[in-house]
């Protein structure tokens, strides 16, 4: 069940600089982490959510002491917790009070190491990926869209994957839960047309994670967690609907998706 962090129990009373606020989900590392780091830079008052308490309070206290001012609060929950969203969404719109949340970041997502060295995932890991890379999303962007529908106003970012394009022979779980996301963000975009509220779907190509960190990336196609995380912003601030980070994975996915069959099962990938 989700407990309140130190950081939640104590008063708060930020001076944010831009009066906004924004909700990152899956920011104990990776790309979550750089993103809360990059909307603090810009001026927001955040609100950091993940299952490690211990790595929200570090990034906390990193943020708060770039910024001057406690603009970074903590979350620990898990949101395989699907239950207890709710309620912790509205205690977190109370807790950012004067700067009202303005845009939520979906980025949680696990990618386990294969149970052989065949590739083989065990179906608990399998499950697992599915519902935190897709299920999740689907809870926590979903109650974000009602509240922001009410107000008539809000950014909803989904970060997927160029992993959920097509279907390759690697990790099919991770492969199927990102082209699910993907999906479903295209389908609440349609339903959400003339509300207000935009949603943006962010396709990163290989990035420099702890969670990719046993893969053989190719190093002159592989960004760090810092670029990843300013293109996703700029992205999301611009109400971009579909952007792939970095640019050029729109011209090589493109590519992927006419291949021809036979061609993908003689790929390495």
């Amino acid at each position: 069940m989700t407990q309140p962090t130190p950081t939640q129990q104590r008063q708060r009373t930020p001076a944010n600089i831009s009066g906004r606020g924004a909700l990152v989900i899956g920011a104990s590392g990776g790309i979550g982490a750089a993103v809360a780091r990059e909307l603090a830079r810009r001026g927001y008052t955040l609100a950091l959510l993940a299952r490690s308490e211990e790595k929200l309070a570090d990034l906390c206290g990193d943020i708060n002491a770039a910024a001057g001012r406690e603009c970074a609060h903590a979350y620990a929950h898990d949101v395989r917790d699907y239950d207890a969203a709710p309620a912790l969404l509205r205690q977190i719109v109370t807790d950012l009070g004067e700067q009202p949340l303005q845009m939520v970041v979906y980025t949680a997502g696990i990618m386990p190491p294969p149970e052989s060295a065949t590739g083989d995932w065990p179906f608990a890991d399998e499950r697992a990926m599915l519902e935190t890379n897709t299920i999740g999303a689907m809870r926590w962007l979903g109650l974000a869209a009602d509240l922001f529908t009410t107000r008539g106003s809000g950014t909803l970012v989904g970060v997927s994957s160029v992993a959920g394009e097509r279907g390759r022979r690697g990790n099919s779980a991770y492969q199927a839960s990102k082209a699910a996301l993907t999906t479903w963000l295209e389908s609440l975009r349609y339903r959400l047309k003339g509300s207000g509220v935009r949603v943006v779907t962010v396709k990163p190509g290989y990035v420099a994670t702890p969670m990719t960190a046993a893969l053989k990336l190719p190093a002159r196609a592989t960004i760090s967690p810092d670029e990843a995380a300013r293109r996703i912003v700029s992205a999301a601030e611009r109400g971009r609907a579909v952007a792939y980070v970095p640019g050029y994975w729109r011209p090589i996915m493109w590519t992927i998706r006419q291949l021809p069959a036979f061609v993908m099962t003689r790929l390495p990938v």
